[in-house]
């Protein structure tokens, strides 16, 4: 074998060899990015199931797009599939990648800074997530690359950093429903690619910058519902294509100006709630392609311009609550609108409809004017017509029957007018009216059985007219009523038997009336207030503890003359048989005799007990509760002389120091808005508190009330004051709680010199504990409605207890009078809401009142502080110190400057945004919770471990 041949044999022989030894192939960076990714997540809907290590190639995975010839992941598209957990920093592994949405998901946690440095990067949407904390700087310092930013509806705050002048490129910025606060920092004006604009639903400050002119690409600008304040700078006008400007629900003032007319381009234009002044002007007619209008909420005064009749294209216009007057313009029902809304102004006159009124109308409102004559018939042309809301005028005569016509109309309010006659038959052809509100006019006659046929009428008010008769049985096929209201009228008659059929009544208050006879029984009717049904001495049931009677047998007549008689007996008329013939007795007579003797007795019997009682009243015995001999112990006692006793544990005790000591003066521990706090003794030695509250007159019937405090017994957490018991009399209610051994937080903070002692973390504690209890209750659909500072007792330990919560539930209706007066007693901690009737009590409440805590916390000041010559509101001067840069200054001055100031400022601005003005800007308290406990641990650790 030569040479040549040995070589070719050991290359043959070495080829396995050389081939086993050859490297693997590297790692493709895209699919290792996606999966750590996936990693990270949960996906209930398992739409990322396609995303497998098994795979070398990521392009083929379900909502991912490749470059075609690189291979390399350019977009992302995983909106609305349900995700959750934290942005991951593998996709920074993305190099190649476009565009990113994760939009409408469940993501938490922060941004991760330099994700927007991806080279490539051009559109990134992570709205509507759970995203928190604040935008980092470094998150634009290199976005050349950006076109489309969207981090909507998420929770983020602080200020838009000012680093955001860096995207040259940017097209597209939207920020809005966040908690961002402070003013537009001046790198927004070096966008000059911009074209929309968006950060509405903040607490951006500020004034709208001067040099704002200078962005002339802006086609969209929404600054609306923040707190910025200050006139609209002549520069603006110079945004010439712009054909959306939305500046509504902040504090700007001054004139509407002129040159708004020079925005040929406009489509929308809301300027509502502010405080603009002065007339319309008349260069609003220049905007031929405007469609929506709205000067809701302003001072405007005046009339509306007549040249607004050259906006062909307006479709909306809405200037409620203005101070506009004189008569209303005809032309107005020419232009082919389809909402008008001109309610809480000044016009009045005659209400004039052409017979060319515009067939698009969809809603009109003109309530709360004073407009007179009749409502004329010729609104029965408005044939598209849905709203139509005429209320709080000065209309007379009748209703006019061609509502009937209306075939689309679902809410009509004519209430608050001086209207009359009958409610026309014909109403019923609105065969999908939904809400029909006629109260307070002076509308006669009977309610028409014909309005059964309006099948989807869910609330029918008619009080505070003079209808008589009776209530029609045909009400009882609009299986749809929510809410009926026939007070203050002159109806009499039986309640039909079927009202108790109607599934979804929540509401129905037929009080001062004349109706007689039983109620209808269901469950509704065994649990409506007694107020719905006053006035009606009449009615009978268990809602009205009256007893309806029974049905008796027919009376058995005793007659003189009877054929029976004895035969022995003189056949002659005797003055004896002269007196039976006026004697007729019967057996009903008897019973009826026999039970008012006993109601009689019954009288007499509570009279005297009374008296005894009331001879008592003034020895410490007297409280309501039977000595310790009459406590059975026994969990349902209900004794008629110690009422009923109901210990959770299931104990069943005896004071020890006995009943005479418990509601005593020497025993005593506090007042507040719900009642006075006693101590006593348990016979193991236990101390409790007891509560006697002072809303008895107010509390709801036994049943309710045990419903309420059985559900408030179940609440068990290490920061919250625990209920143990509860005592029942119709005259005196006592709640038994744990005894907490320390003093209120408000006390510790206010009162004496123990806050110096409180430190931060002390501090910081007890406000994440506070979060965590009304977390905890909030969970279990218990509203606290009474937070303050006074209501949190710090235990020996040091832990806060959150005490007095759910009782507002006791009482028969939130009545917002009742609960601002007697429950919300310390001022500063109520929500605003509560001001206004039409707002739903929520959750939301308890969250304000916790933001206010957590600032007394912080600052040591009350809610409110009186001066002099001023009143301090303490969300207010945290504001103004935040918003100057100053939020470490807010730190109660006792603890010095022991404190680290990456915690002060977050939590100082958390207090901020839960006391936001808007409830639906406020957080839950279970987020709450999850960004406190982040503060206390930094995310930039997370996010570096990501």
């Amino acid at each position: 074998m030569n040479s040549l041949s040995l070589l070719l044999l050991l290359l043959l022989l070495l080829l396995p060899l050389l081939s086993l030894s050859k490297p693997p192939p590297p790692l493709n960076p895209d699919l290792l990015g996606l999966i750590v990714f996936k990693s990270s997540l949960l996906d209930p809907t398992s739409s990322l199931s396609s995303w497998t290590q098994d795979s070398d190639d990521p392009c083929n995975w379900a909502h991912i797009k490749c470059h075609p010839e690189s291979r390399r992941v350019v977009e992302i598209s995983l909106s609305s599939l349900g995700l959750s957990g934290k942005l991951s920093r593998s996709l920074l592994n993305l190099q190649s990648l476009q565009k990113l949405s994760l939009s409408n998901n469940n993501f938490t946690g922060f941004l991760i800074p330099d994700l927007t440095q991806l080279p490539n990067l051009t559109h990134i949407d992570l709205s509507s997530n759970g995203l928190i904390g604040e935008i980092p700087t470094k998150f634009f310092s290199q976005c050349e690359s950006l076109v489309d930013v969207n981090l909507a509806g998420n929770k983020l705050y602080g200020q838009v950093p000012s680093s955001i002048g860096s995207c040259w490129n940017l097209v597209s910025f939207n920020v809005s429903s966040n908690h961002l606060s402070g003013s537009l920092p001046d790198g927004v004006l070096s966008l000059s690619s911009l074209e929309s604009f968006d950060v509405s639903k903040n607490f951006i400050v500020g004034e709208i910058p001067d040099g704002i002119g200078k962005m002339t690409s802006l086609r969209s600008v929404d600054f609306s519902g923040n707190l910025m304040s200050g006139g609209i700078p002549d520069s603006m006008w110079k945004l010439w294509m712009l054909s959306y400007l939305n500046l509504g629900s902040n504090s700007f003032s001054g004139r509407v100006p002129d040159w708004i007319g020079e925005m040929k381009w406009l489509r929308v234009l809301d300027f509502s709630e502010n405080g603009f002044d002065g007339s319309i002007p008349d260069s609003i007619g220049d905007l031929k392609f405007l469609q929506s209008l709205n000067f809701s909420g302003n001072g405007l005064v005046g009339n509306l311009p007549e040249s607004m009749r050259d906006c062909s294209s307006l479709l909306e216009a809405d200037f409620s609550r203005n101070h506009l007057m004189g008569e209303l313009p005809s032309w107005l029902f020419e232009l082919g609108l389809q909402k008008i809304f001109i309610s809480g102004n000044k016009f009045s006159g005659k209400v004039q409809f052409s017979n060319s009124l515009g067939q698009s109308l969809l809603e009109l409102d003109l309530s709360g004017n004073e407009f007179s004559g009749e409502i004329p018939m010729e609104i029965g042309g408005l044939w598209k017509l849905e709203l139509l809301n005429l209320s709080a005028n000065l209309f007379s005569g009748g209703i006019p029957s061609s509502l009937g016509e209306l075939k689309s109309l679902e809410v009509v309010d004519l209430s608050v007018n001086r209207l009359n006659g009958s409610i026309p038959l014909e109403i019923a052809g609105a065969a999908s009216l939904q809400e029909l509100r006629l109260q307070k006019n002076f509308l006669n006659g009977g309610i028409p059985s014909q309005i059964g046929n309006c099948s989807s009428l869910t609330s029918l008010i008619l009080s505070q007219n003079k209808l008589t008769g009776s209530i029609p049985t045909s009400l009882a096929n609009l299986t749809n009523l929510e809410t009926v209201d026939l007070s203050f009228n002159s109806l009499q008659g039986s309640l039909p038997k079927n009202l108790s059929n109607l599934p979804h009544l929540l509401s129905f208050n037929i009080s001062h009336n004349n109706f007689s006879g039983p109620i209808p029984p269901s469950n509704f009717f065994n649990t409506i207030p007694p107020s719905s049904l006053s006035g009606n001495p009449g009615l009978c049931g268990s809602a009205v503890n009256i007893s309806c009677p029974g049905v008796l047998p027919k009376p058995i007549v005793l007659n003189p003359n009877s054929s029976s008689q004895n035969p022995n007996t003189n056949s002659g008329i005797t003055s004896a048989n002269i007196r039976h013939k006026k004697i007729i007795l019967s057996i009903s007579a008897i019973v009826a005799i026999g039970a008012a003797a006993l109601i009689v007795l019954g009288i007499i019997t509570i009279t005297i007990l009374n008296l005894h009682a009331r001879s008592h009243s003034s020895s410490p015995s007297a409280a309501g509760l039977a000595p310790p001999s009459d406590y059975s112990g026994s969990p349902a006692n209900t004794d008629a002389n110690s009422g009923k006793l109901v210990m959770f544990s299931g104990d069943k005790p005896e004071f020890a120091s006995g009943a005479h000591t418990i509601l005593n003066k020497e025993s005593e521990l506090g007042r507040g808005g719900f009642g006075t706090v006693y101590k006593t003794v348990l016979p193991d030695g236990r101390p409790v508190a007891i509560k006697k509250l002072t809303v008895s007159s107010l509390v709801k019937s036994q049943a309710e009330f045990e419903r309420e405090i059985k559900k408030i017994g179940k609440m068990r957490h290490p920061n919250l004051v625990s209920l143990q018991g509860y005592y029942w009399t119709p005259s005196l209610q006592l709640l038994i709680y744990e005894f907490v051994s320390g003093e209120s937080l408000h006390k510790v903070l206010h009162e004496n010199s123990a806050a110096q002692s409180l430190t931060w973390n002390e501090r910081f504690d007890i406000i994440v504990a506070t979060a965590k209890s009304l977390a905890h209750l909030h969970r279990h659909n218990i509203i606290h409605y009474n937070l303050k500072s006074s209501n949190v007792l710090i235990d020996g330990s040091g832990e806060p207890k959150v005490g007095d919560y759910g009782l507002a539930r006791l009482l028969p209706m939130l009545d917002r009078y009742v609960l601002s007066n007697k429950i919300q007693s310390a001022l500063g901690y109520m929500a605003p809401e509560f001001a206004c009737g039409t707002v739903k009590i929520t959750d939301k409440c308890d969250v304000y009142g916790f933001g206010v805590l957590l600032l007394e916390v912080v600052t040591g000041r009350r809610p409110v502080e009186y001066t002099e010559d001023d009143v301090v509101v303490l969300c207010d001067t945290v504001r103004g110190l935040v918003e100057g840069g100053r939020a470490e200054d807010c730190v109660d001055g006792r603890i010095g400057g022991k404190f680290p100031v990456d915690e002060v400022v977050p939590v100082v601005k958390l207090g901020l945004i839960c006391t936001s003005q808007v409830p639906s800007n406020r957080p839950e308290m279970g987020e709450v919770v999850k960004i406190l406990e982040m503060i206390r641990c930094p995310g930039q650790d997370e996010l570096s471990s990501g």
